[in-house]
């Protein structure tokens, strides 16, 4: 049995967002069948063979060209991402509970430094862009002392929508966004990630450590594939530190904040500029 458009279109949407999240695979079953399987973990799509098939091989073939490493194109995939996450995105409680709009990222699509914060506050969420408030102007200081610029690294968040009253962002929230961040690492492919705070830190690394035992070193970090990812395996250093919300309210971690950006620097072969 044929589907018309308008339901194609509806089971394309279904597929594509439980393959965002990680779901799968996904089986299908002709309707005679009988009775649904009650198998933990496995996802019954109940839909026209040919259907399903044929909307799948659409599926695999759009996300191996989104994902062809050509190294000239970043930009543009990184568009494909914002566009698949969509304008009014649904797809947690974040979405009703009071935020303006997506905060997607910002900065250099090839860039060797990347930062990963928590969570966009409330001029984040009124401009749709990353670190732009107080921690923001903190932040752009810090990437100066590095010798950088802003426009040279790529600044992104754990979650992309603002948590109410900049709250910590929950596990749910967390997991709903990731499998969107790990497809812009897979795009920017920096050396360096740094982790601005502990909920990136542990949302990056999967531990639940102190910030005292999580700074001071580097980790390997090699973001999980989702959907079809054409690309080569990659790797890269994560480093964790302070989020800059936090140096402003405790200025005296400011110097322990500074040795962990000059271990990044070092690794990356950045010299600070000259003072004034």
């Amino acid at each position: 049995m044929a589907l018309d458009p308008a339901s194609k279109n509806a089971l394309r949407e279904r597929l594509n967002f439980y393959r965002e999240l990680g779901i799968g695979p996904l089986y299908r079953r002709d309707v005679a069948a009988g009775p649904p399987s009650q198998d933990i973990g496995e996802e019954l799509v109940e839909v026209p063979a040919n259907a399903a098939d044929e909307i799948a091989s659409e599926q695999e073939q759009t996300a191996q060209e989104a994902y062809r490493p050509t190294g000239d194109d970043r930009e543009a995939r990184l568009r494909v991402i914002l566009d698949d996450i969509g304008p009014d995105c649904q797809r947690c409680k974040l979405a009703k509970l009071g935020r303006k709009q997506i905060v997607f990222g910002t900065g250099n699509p090839s860039a060797e430094l990347m930062f990963i914060g928590e969570g966009p506050g409330a001029d984040e969420d009124q401009q749709g862009l990353p670190f732009v408030g107080r921690a923001g102007q903190l932040l752009n200081n810090m990437i100066g002392a590095m010798g950088l610029k802003r426009e040279q690294v790529y600044i992104a968040n754990i979650v992309k929508c603002r948590p109410p009253g900049n709250r910590t962002p929950e596990r749910d929230e967390c997991d709903t966004c990731s499998p969107f961040l790990m497809r812009q690492i897979r795009v920017v492919r920096p050396k360096v990630i740094v982790a601005l705070g502990a909920t990136a830190a542990k949302n990056l690394l999967g531990i639940n450590n102190s910030m005292a035992s999580l700074r001071g070193r580097f980790y390997d970090f090699s973001p999980p594939r989702v959907l079809t990812d054409a690309d080569a395996p990659f790797d890269c250093k994560l480093a964790v530190t302070y989020h800059p919300a936090f140096l402003l309210r405790d200025p005296r971690q400011k110097a322990e904040a500074w040795k962990d950006l000059q271990r990044v620097m070092k690794y990356l072969g950045l010299q600070a500029p000259a003072r004034q």
